[in-house]
């Protein structure tokens, strides 16, 4: 560098500085001595603001778009998320849809262990015990012990006890000695007289509840241990 030029660049004031600022003149100037420590600061001051330099700008313009496309990204997935939850729920609605129609066909009127006639459920137990444990073992399963409304219930139960054991019904006279009545309150029909075996009830030993034996009703104590027989309504399974 030679005397003149030394001597122009001793003589730049704060303007001639200012206007290599501005002028976009870089800060690092070669062949002048001097780098004042205020164009640094007012560099860094407006970095991503305009008056930086350009590298700097580019930059800075270069993270706002990473930073909006991250954004527009995360957006797309939440959204694409959504989608695919809605997606995966209308298939499922579809594929039980499709399975309604099985479901019907395996619907159970009865529960397991209970066998289904006419409309109700029977349940006939696999131990004995007397007739008030019965009738409470009925009630805790949310049955009774059997009344009888019809001559077909009739053949079928009587049947069914001489296969599997005397069993306990659900009739008694222990409110009124030889005035029967069901565990539901109602009377002993005059019909059904014919179903008790030939020369009973005979109330022989406070005979005061009846059984099934062999083909007909007999009346025996309470406290005997018996097989027992529940029934209930079955459950409707019809579609929907």
């Amino acid at each position: 560098m030679n005397d003149s030029e030394e001597g122009r660049g001793q003589q730049l004031g704060p303007l001639d500085e200012e206007h290599l600022i501005t002028s976009g003149t870089r800060y690092s100037i070669k062949g002048f001595r001097f780098q004042p420590p205020y164009v640094l600061k007012r560099a860094a001051g407006h970095l991503c603001h305009g008056h930086g330099p350009f590298v700097l700008q580019v930059f800075c313009l270069t993270l706002y778009a990473v930073l909006l496309l991250a954004v527009l990204v995360k957006v797309s997935s939440i959204a694409n998320s959504k989608g695919q939850e809605q997606a995966e729920k209308e298939k499922v609605n579809q594929e039980m849809t499709q399975l309604k129609p099985e479901i019907n066909r395996l619907c159970r009127p009865c529960p397991w262990d209970w066998t289904l006639f006419q409309g109700n459920c029977y349940f006939f137990s696999k131990f004995q015990q007397n007739w008030h444990d019965s009738v409470t073992a009925c009630r805790e399963v949310g049955a009774q012990l059997v009344v009888i409304k019809s001559d077909d219930e009739q053949s079928f139960l009587q049947q069914t006890s001489k296969e599997k054991g005397y069993a306990w019904m659900g009739l008694s006279d222990l409110k009124h000695e030889s005035v029967w009545h069901w565990v539901d309150g109602s009377h002993l029909l005059f019909s059904f007289m014919k179903y008790w075996n030939k020369g009973e009830p005979n109330n022989e030993g406070e005979e005061d509840c009846a059984e099934f034996r062999g083909n007909g009703w007999n009346d025996v104590p309470c406290t005997v241990e018996k097989y027992w027989i529940c029934k209930k309504s079955a459950m409707s399974c019809t579609k929907k």
